[in-house]
């Protein structure tokens, strides 16, 4: 399996993750029984993750400890649930994946509300399709099905006839970024095209977010787009 794990700014392979103690610990915050034992059993099938535990839907909303950031894999029912910690996801390091099919629900007032960090589709999920939305999630990459990014940014689009003027100051640097940002690009093919290493680049991205006060790469495009930034 080919999934990586940033650790103070340094990307590791899996093969210098096996000769490291520490590796990616994962949260299922799923309801569906049939579909949180199966990717449990997938996750026990990728090398690079640790534990995997299970939070009780029953218990939501409620105190959530995350002493132990990784990743967390909601369905889009429990979802919701998470705006309630909406400050703190996004102060922790910890990475929210969304599974599910029916992302047509999924508006972009959602989006700016609920912590994210991709989206993993149930159909044709597979144990490599798992570990390729880990690995590029941790990455600093925002994995999403096609249909659902054009629909954000289309949708955007129509919706905003105007600019709507607020003030932020971005560097020459940060508008850059924000530009690749909006073309989809990677931390790792943000930092080729500015001639900067990948820790400068996701320093860049995470600098844009914040003045765009948004909890992922995908609500700070549609904000973008919104205040005619892009």
């Amino acid at each position: 399996m080919k999934l990586t794990y940033r650790e103070g700014g340094k990307v590791s392979t899996i093969r210098e993750l096996e000769k490291q103690p520490k590796k990616v610990d994962v949260v299922l915050l799923v309801r569906n029984e049939v579909l949180r034992c199966g990717l449990d059993t997938m996750l026990n099938r990728i090398s690079g993750v640790g534990s995997v535990a299970h939070w009780n839907p029953e218990n939501l909303p409620g105190p959530i400890d995350l002493r132990e950031p990784g990743v967390l894999i909601v369905d889009i029912e429990q979802w919701k649930f998470l705006g309630k910690y909406f400050d703190l996801f996004k102060r922790d390091s910890t990475r929210i994946v969304v599974i599910g099919d029916d992302f047509e629900r999924i508006d972009n007032a959602r989006l700016s509300m609920l912590p994210c960090d991709g989206f993993l589709p149930m159909s044709g999920l597979s144990a490599d399709l798992l570990d390729s939305t880990l690995e590029r999630t941790l990455l600093g990459e925002m994995p999403m099905p096609p249909a659902l990014a054009r629909r954000l940014l289309v949708g955007t689009r129509q919706a905003t006839s105007a600019p709507v003027h607020r003030s932020v100051n971005l560097t020459p640097r940060e508008n850059e970024a924000l530009t690749h940002l909006v073309e989809g690009m990677s931390n790792k093919q943000i930092a080729r095209s500015l001639g900067i290493s990948t820790h400068g680049a996701k320093r860049l991205v995470g600098s844009v977010l914040l003045k765009l006060d948004s909890p992922n790469r995908t609500a700070a495009v549609v904000t973008a787009i919104k205040l005619g930034l892009v």
